[in-house]
């Protein structure tokens, strides 16, 4: 009997590596029926929002607004930073149950996975900042013009890329769920130093200098900036400078993963 032999050559790639919107919007319902995700997405932010609502200095001027206007726009980018992370982080555990390497049979691309991933934790971003302005709408406290709020919520949805990369990155150094008990208490810390939680007013202090340095100052000052009215020049290149960081090493990590197939 025969065998039928296949001409590699005629084989079709796929265009754009593989992407499609149906994959897309797979991981993206995927996300949203993960009970934890709707509580990172949909009540955590709302109700870290609400937590400071008793401050009695929110009427306080800040700038171009109030001290109720830059808790929420500090609150959505902790809020957007850790929906994004943990929706990147989901490639960890991927790779343990062996989805990852399931999908490297497919004309899926690696680049294109890792890409998607991204995408999926941006839209997850954008509904937190969503989430919280709409807390901040509700309570009436924030004291803002129309066009720097919404500048504000579009600078929080584009800044919250580093911490996509940052997940998928965390998501490929980090087994299994461990990825999700690291980057929670650390973007709490990175919040707590990057000028988030507690503004830090002394710019001589050590406190200060450090901060200069961590992951969430340089988005926090960026996020502000139509708030504040103010954008340092060092600030934009921390954010920068951090998302390189992230992308590289997701690249490493994920060079090394599929090295191993």
């Amino acid at each position: 009997m025969a065998t039928a032999t296949i001409d590699a050559t005629t084989r079709k790639v796929p265009p754009f590596g593989g992407f499609n919107t149906t994959i897309l919007g797979i991981e993206i319902k995927r996300m949203l029926r993960n009970r934890r995700t709707i509580v990172f997405t949909l009540i955590f932010p709302a109700g870290l929002f609400f937590a400071f609502g008793g401050n009695t200095d929110w009427n306080d001027p800040v700038g171009h607004g109030n001290v109720a206007a830059y808790v929420m726009v500090s609150m959505a980018l902790y809020a957007a930073a850790l929906t994004a992370a943990s929706s990147g982080a989901t490639v960890a555990m991927e790779r343990a149950l062996g989805w990852s390497r399931q999908l490297r049979l497919t004309p899926l691309s690696p680049v294109v996975y890792v890409g998607i991933k991204a995408v999926v934790a941006l839209v997850m971003g954008t509904l937190a900042v969503a989430v919280v302005n709409a807390a901040g709408l509700f309570q009436g406290k924030p004291d803002l013009a129309v066009g720097r709020w919404v500048a504000c919520a579009v600078l929080c949805v584009v800044c919250t890329l580093v911490f996509a990369a940052l997940g998928v990155f965390v998501g490929y150094l980090v087994p299994g769920e461990n990825a999700m008990q690291v980057l929670g208490p650390g973007l709490a810390l990175m919040a707590f130093l990057g000028n988030v939680f507690i503004p830090i007013d002394d710019h001589s202090s050590l406190i200060w200098h450090i901060a200069q340095w961590t992951p969430m100052f340089g988005v926090a000052e960026i996020t502000r900036a139509p708030l504040t009215g103010d954008l340092p020049w060092y600030a934009v290149v921390n954010a920068v400078g951090w998302l390189a960081i992230f992308v590289l090493g997701a690249a490493w990590r994920m060079s090394k993963d599929t090295a191993r197939v």
